[in-house]
């Protein structure tokens, strides 16, 4: 759908830097006294192949997602859930088109939905489709817009895809990525975003996000997560120079 020009500031982001950020000691839940501990799981039934350049979410409860990426050879399109309680790999329904390599999913719990965008098919970046899996029905659906950068976010991979909640609503977040892809691959870095967009999932309509402020530098590569119900962290990533990054940016989403 296009963005209506009369919303096209509904959503802003307020972004602040972090000088630095240091991690001392752990936390713990309720009843599981004692720092964590990373423990192997042998799996006794199916389980994904190895890759790199895939996705991972998580639904808040009992299940890790795990989507796409390069095996030794091509790309996948499969998506698969670890089960926490029962240490199992369950295989679902694959998602909709080719098998793609940088794609990008989230996990919203208010539709109980998983969201899936963006990534690289082998030749471009992939947009202008949200595919939305349905955990309940094992299956898929697709939501399609213009990506043109103007009523929609262009093609990207290597971007962030989060939920966020903003003043009661629930917004799907595509921030930075590669738009581009370098002619030295992997060994190099393309044309990178600095744009940040909001999908509202009820109403399904992009907004571009206002950045107000400072704002992070062009990147794909990074790590994101959520802060809060209405904030994001990005750390570090590959800018257009080929440089690695290391800074650390909090940005929050205001309604207008």
């Amino acid at each position: 759908m296009e963005k209506p020009t009369s919303l096209a500031a509904e959503v802003a982001s307020t972004w602040l830097q972090c000088p630095k950020m240091e991690i001392y000691g752990a936390t713990t839940t309720p009843g599981n006294p004692g720092p964590p501990s990373l423990q192997q799981v042998d799996p006794s039934s199916a389980y994904p192949e190895a890759r790199s350049y895939h996705s991972m979410t998580t639904d808040g409860r009992d299940a890790i997602y795990l989507h796409a990426g390069c095996p030794e050879k091509g790309r996948l399109n499969d998506l698969w859930a670890f089960q926490i309680s029962t240490k199992k790999w369950i295989r679902l329904a694959p998602a909709p088109g080719e098998g793609m390599g940088g794609t990008s999913i989230t996990f919203c719990p208010s539709g109980d939905c998983l969201y899936r965008m963006n990534g690289f098919d082998g030749t471009s970046e992939c947009g202008g489709v949200i595919d939305i899996y349905h955990p309940e029905m094992d299956s898929w659906s697709t939501k399609s817009f213009n990506a043109d950068g103007v009523s929609g976010p262009e093609a990207r991979s290597v971007s962030a895809l989060l939920c966020v909640q903003v003043a009661g609503k629930c917004y799907i977040v595509t921030a930075f990525g590669e738009h581009d892809p370098s002619s030295l691959g992997h060994a190099g870095a393309g044309k990178m975003l600095q744009n940040v967009w909001a999908w509202d999932t009820k109403e399904e309509i992009w907004y571009e996000v206002a950045q107000e402020g400072g704002s992070p530098a062009p990147r794909g590569w990074f790590a994101a997560q959520n802060y809060g119900d209405d904030s994001i962290v990005v750390h570090g990533g590959l800018a257009e120079d080929n440089s690695r990054l290391g800074d650390v940016w909090v940005g929050k989403l205001n309604a207008e």
